[in-house]
């Protein structure tokens, strides 16, 4: 009975780890929004088709706005992942790992 439960498991997962990951982009837009505003004292962040802006600045930003995409989309994973683990007693994916 348990192994059937881990078959069917990570099949009922994947619209909790969609929503879980559409939300955390948002949250991470938000930080992101935030941190800009804080270290650059500016609204709007440079985009890469940005003219007015420098190489060094637009690689800043898109790094800064990784770490923190990556931070929060992991931390909120990992939180979705030991929920369905403490209300199911069967972690979420395969044994093989997470998505990437």
């Amino acid at each position: 009975m348990a192994k059937k439960k881990k078959l069917k498991l990570p099949l009922l997962y994947k619209p909790v780890g969609f929503a879980l990951g559409w939300s955390s982009g948002a949250l991470a837009g938000l930080a992101f929004q935030k941190a800009w505003k804080a270290i650059r004292h500016e609204d709007d962040a440079p985009d890469a088709l940005d003219r007015d802006r420098g190489w060094g600045e637009i690689l800043v930003a898109a790094a800064v706005q990784g770490a923190i995409f990556a931070v929060v989309r992991s931390a909120v994973d990992r939180t979705g992942a030991k929920a369905i683990e403490r209300s199911t007693g069967v972690w979420p994916t395969d044994d093989k790992g997470g998505r990437d």
